[in-house]
């Protein structure tokens, strides 16, 4: 089965194939950088770190490239307003690229977190500003812009194709403009390129039409054909961005270089709290450090970022996600199950006696491989490739339970669940399982030792102690079981 994907240009899922064969050129738009990352860049950059994964499994050689807008993103999204960052450096006392540093690493911190591979290429909006300038000066060349007052905008009505993406026609965008018209636009539809700077406005550059900043939209298109070429592969971006910054970038792009943009557009769903978008600007939102530490009125507990990662694989991509502290625990609960299973996998291929694979196994993991492939292939269906991985322990812990499985069965096993559970899920990470074999046998007899101390509180009927010892090891991430017979044993939260 060949790799098809959903075209939200052409609103149909298509087999891929690439402008050039085997070459896949990526971009997908970035954070604007003036605040911590949220739950909701998780699932937009979540979903596209598993495309890029996938198609770097079928044997592509991808480029990924995700820009940082650290100017022109306007509190409106639109051509009115202040600029995002330049409101928060206001607010914090900062200068604006001081915000813009700051808030890059934070973002990145947080996808390293949960285990996003970092794009090829992030480049920067305010390290483009010649090449926006000279994408400008070409669309007034070639009539699809008209200069007003030192600013500039692209005249919507000179490129016929406007409105193809998001399936909106012009009449209807400018019968439904909002009341307070920009008088410098001649149609209310038409989108700023170049924007005058007010002498207060902090981020502002030479321009032949006099000093000024970029529009929003302007920067993808020049950023993507800079590394990717005039016509890209893959362009991606949340459900939100398909209108209007999407359509503008078609747009400016096609009028300027006469060809095909992009191949095929591909939007993720958002993230909603009782039915409502999750965003900054509704003050619904909650960052992903809270999530990673368990610092909000709304969650019972910090979360493991891969458990987060695997909430988010549990839906489709184009399906969106209602958030609550319930489907975090649960999806805590189903990561802590593939943590332990690889871990104890990973024992017995060090334990466990020679011999040859089982062939009832090999079957096994062929179909699931298959059935995985299939899932993936059919525009990455993640919630059935994820029920695989969930088949696979089953898998496993039916070998665990036989005294005659080989090294080699467990070997085939683990190679197939990291393959496919960290390869191209990320839900796998093989230093924290290495580090866990290296330390298992000292930590056992570190657990040894503790739980007889409290066997023996126990005895002497100091249940306090026996509690605190219990207690103690839960916030170190280790439980105690208590079995029928006195017997106790130990496991990793």
């Amino acid at each position: 089965m060949a790799f098809s994907i959903y075209n939200t240009l052409t609103r149909k899922t298509e087999a891929f194939e690439p402008v050039h064969k085997g070459q896949v050129g990526m971009y997908v738009c970035g954070p604007t950088v003036y605040g911590h990352a949220h739950l909701g860049h998780a699932k937009s950059y979540v979903s596209f770190d598993v495309l890029v994964r996938w198609l770097r499994y079928l044997g592509y050689d991808v480029t990924y490239v995700q820009n940082i807008t650290d100017v022109g993103h306007l509190t409106d999204d639109a051509d009115e307003g202040e600029d995002k960052l330049a409101k928060q450096a206001a607010r914090e006392k900062r200068h604006p690229m001081a915000i813009a540093e700051y808030y890059t690493a934070s973002y990145f911190e947080d996808m390293d977190q949960l285990n996003c591979l970092r794009p090829d290429i992030s480049p920067r909006a305010t390290g483009h500003i010649p090449e926006q300038i000279e994408l400008v000066q070409t669309l007034l060349d070639k009539g699809f812009a008209y200069k007003v007052n030192g600013s500039v905008y692209f005249d919507v009505s000179t490129f016929k194709e406007y409105g193809k993406l998001s399936g909106r026609n012009l009449e209807d965008m400018q019968a439904g403009a909002r009341v307070e018209i920009n008088s410098e636009k001649r149609n209310p539809a038409d989108f700023a390129l170049w924007k005058k700077a007010e002498p207060n406005h902090i981020m502002q550059w030479n321009s032949p039409w006099g000093r000024g900043y970029p529009g929003w939209h302007l920067e993808c298109s020049v950023m993507s054909m800079k590394y990717l070429g005039q016509t890209v592969d893959i362009h991606g971006g949340g459900i939100e961005n398909q209108f209007p910054h999407h359509e503008c970038e078609i747009a400016q792009s096609e009028a300027a270089n006469g060809v095909p943009f992009v191949k095929y557009w591909v939007h993720n769903n958002m993230v909603t709290v009782n039915g409502q978008k999750m965003g900054k600007s509704l003050g619904n939102f909650i960052l992903l450090k809270q999530l990673f530490k368990g610092d909000h009125e709304v969650l019972s507990r910090a979360y493991d970022p891969l458990a987060v990662r695997q909430l988010i694989l549990q839906s489709h991509y184009r399906s969106p996600i209602d958030f609550s502290d319930a489907a975090l625990t649960a999806a805590q609960s189903g990561y802590d199950r593939i943590t332990e299973a690889v871990i104890a996998i990973r024992k017995k291929i060090n334990s466990a006696s020679e011999g040859p694979v089982d062939p009832d196994v090999v079957h096994q993991l062929e179909t699931a491989k298959a059935r995985f492939e299939g899932a993936m292939n059919d525009d990455l269906n993640t919630s059935v490739a994820l029920s695989v991985l969930f088949e696979l322990i089953k898998l496993a812990a039916s070998q665990l339970e036989k005294n005659s499985a080989t090294a080699e069965t467990f070997k085939a096993i683990d190679t197939l669940f990291c393959r496919l559970g960290g390869d191209v899920l990320g839900i796998v990470k093989d230093q924290y399982m290495q580090a866990a074999e290296n330390d298992d046998e000292l930590l056992d007899h570190l657990m040894q030792l503790m739980m007889e101390q409290r066997q023996i509180a126990r005895k002497n009927k100091d249940f306090k102690a026996a509690d605190a010892i219990r207690d103690k090891l839960v916030e170190y991430g280790v439980i105690l079981e208590d079995k029928p017979g006195g017997v106790t044993t130990w496991r990793r939260k």
